[in-house]
């Protein structure tokens, strides 16, 4: 969860969101040579006399100030598209979890792969007085699933669009009516993990907050049986 003043990411909730923040420095360290590298010709420019009249051709640095981007971004480009292809893989799900939006709150089935229901819940925001501090945060019921397991989660909405969305876990969903959206989700470690309704859809907005703890398995199945 965000606290006051954090500049960078949440920690990492799933596998791809650790791939996000790898990514990002990667390419974050990439940008900062190249912003160095200019702006340090930049000075020198300014402050030396290199001036040369004659001076009306230069194939050498033509094609070096061409091939060099042409490599920065060849290497920016190879993680980025292996990020896109592992987003939509869900040839390994062994869970379904669909998400459905309503005004104002979250419904969840948890299915089997042959789309067997076992079990559904209703996620409903808590009043300020019962949030302990947390507004805007808190459900009275919240969605469990197992940590190291692929799940695939289907998006969509009874009334308006809505987007499902848990930063620290790095996806978001739209949910639109009479259409199913799929993400791909695997929870890395044992925690509560906070969302919001990232769409406006309506007057309580604010109000749809979304609560998912990744559990062991034993204690999701615990949790099933409870519901």
């Amino acid at each position: 969860m965000m606290s006051w003043g954090q500049l960078g990411f949440q920690d990492a909730g799933s596998y791809f969101m650790e791939e996000f923040i790898y990514f990002h420095d990667f390419t974050m360290m990439i940008i900062l040579g190249v912003l160095s590298y200019v702006v340090v010709f930049l000075i020198l420019g300014l402050i030396s006399g290199w001036v040369d009249s004659g001076f009306v051709e230069g194939q050498l640095i033509e094609f070096m100030w061409t091939i060099f981007p042409a490599l920065i971004l060849i290497q920016i480009a190879f993680p980025s598209l292996l990020l896109l292809y592992l987003i939509e893989d869900f040839s390994k799900s062994f869970l379904v979890c669909k998400v459905i939006g309503h005004q104002w709150y979250w419904s969840y089935e948890i299915k089997t792969e042959s789309s067997e229901l076992l079990a559904s819940v209703d996620c409903y925001m808590l009043p300020r007085e019962d949030a302990f501090g947390m507004r805007l945060l808190l459900t009275d019921e919240f969605l469990m699933l197992p940590i190291n397991v692929p799940v695939r989660i289907l998006v969509t909405s009874d009334d308006v669009i809505h987007s499902w969305t848990l930063p620290s876990l790095g996806i978001k969903g739209d949910a639109v009516p009479g259409r199913l959206n799929q993400l791909n989700l695997t929870l890395n470690r044992k925690a509560m993990f906070y969302g919001q309704c990232s769409e406006i859809c309506g007057a309580n907005h604010s109000f749809m907050p979304i609560m998912l703890m990744g559990v062991y398995s034993w204690e999701f199945f615990a949790w099933l049986d409870r519901l």
